[in-house]
């Protein structure tokens, strides 16, 4: 075994030895995999006839997907390596394609975007990769196939199999082009497994991700839930305006590095994952009221809810609640879709507070 595919595998046992954890069954196709890609790409460059066969690890929330490719990735050397989340990532490459002023010196707007964003880098990392925007099917087929033609190493993780991406029936045969260059140009690894290790105490899991969301909290409406948070009602003379990403919200109140806003004015009107990541990036809490059982929102409310909270967990953003409980109500035995799954996963981490 070539030192550097030893090295990789070494560095996944220590990494998962730190965490207390050991490197579940299901995990350890896709860890020969990346030790072995790992090993290619400490190989000089010129020495291949063709780049390293890119990966698309998949499978259902909590499989440790995020673990492996950040573990991977942080045992690659220094420089020319970079890790982006999916939807941070699309929203700057959407910013670029369309910013007026472009260059026109005979680049498209993609691969301009494209330079500004990711450089000289060898090795590019997605996590939560995925597509359900029939308007940014044709962007992201463009991305997909400059990224695999630029003989740039595409890691990247996903709840979707390639054949399930973009699955609203009406528009899937818009990206079935991009899911046979996924399957043709990747290879494709399924880490599922029997265990969501984000419903797991962190003593006990494994591989559920750096990131464990530990402070969010779920609460009823009433003085006395807020009281323990340190929080109250914002009082009428408070509302006011936060700039998003391309447009104000409505917010009920901003205290300082705090935003609370209503689960209708932030979910049930035309909001993108764009503006929950300029809240990200402008509060380290939101606070959301009048949150609704999800069988009672709208489908694109229930939609932009799951990315709210992916958002949230991806930054590190403590997310307070303030209403039902979100899943309480889906009828029994009712299979949620894999983004619901995934926000289900997600609210399980979340401190419940009564």
């Amino acid at each position: 075994m070539p030192k550097h595919e030893q090295a990789m595998r070494r560095h996944f046992l220590e990494a998962a030895a730190r965490r207390g954890f050991s490197v579940a069954p299901a995990q350890e196709a896709a860890v020969d995999r990346l030790a072995r890609l790992a090993a290619e790409l400490a190989r000089p460059a010129w020495t291949f006839p063709s780049p390293p066969r890119d990966l698309y690890v998949w499978g259902p929330v909590g499989r440790g997907k995020s673990w492996l490719v950040d573990t991977f990735y942080e045992g690659l050397p220094t420089g020319r390596k970079r890790r982006l989340h999916f939807h941070d990532f699309f929203r700057r490459l959407h910013d670029g394609v369309s910013r007026p002023g472009g260059r026109h010196d005979g680049q498209s707007a993609v691969d301009s975007a494209l330079d500004e964003l990711i450089g000289d880098s060898r090795v590019l990392v997605f996590d939560e990769f995925h597509a359900h925007d029939a308007g940014d099917a044709m962007l992201i087929a463009r991305l997909f196939r400059t990224l695999l033609d630029r003989r740039i190493t595409l890691v990247t993780t996903s709840n979707y199999p390639p054949a399930g991406l973009m699955p609203d029936p009406l528009y899937h045969h818009l990206f079935e082009p991009t899911i046979t260059l996924i399957e043709e140009r990747m290879d494709v690894l399924d880490v599922t497994g029997p265990v969501d290790f984000r419903r797991v105490a962190a003593d006990e899991g494994s591989g559920g991700g750096r990131r464990r969301f530990a402070t969010g909290v779920c609460v009823p409406p009433g003085d006395a839930a807020l009281e323990a948070l340190g929080l109250t009602v914002p009082a009428a003379a408070e509302a006011t305006t936060v700039q998003a990403h391309l447009r104000e919200l409505p917010a009920r109140a901003v205290r300082g590095d705090l935003v609370w806003l209503g689960f209708d004015a932030l979910c049930e009107t035309a909001t993108a994952v764009p503006d929950y990541l300029a809240l990200a990036e402008g509060f380290a809490t939101v606070v959301l009221d009048g949150v609704p059982a999800l069988t009672e929102a709208s489908a694109d409310g229930r939609q932009r809810f799951a990315n709210l909270v992916d958002v949230a967990c991806d930054r590190d953003v403590r997310l307070v609640l303030i209403g039902s409980d979100p899943l309480a109500a889906l009828p029994a035995g009712q299979p949620l879709t894999r983004d619901l799954d995934r926000t289900a996963s997600r609210l399980a981490m979340l401190r419940r507070a009564n």
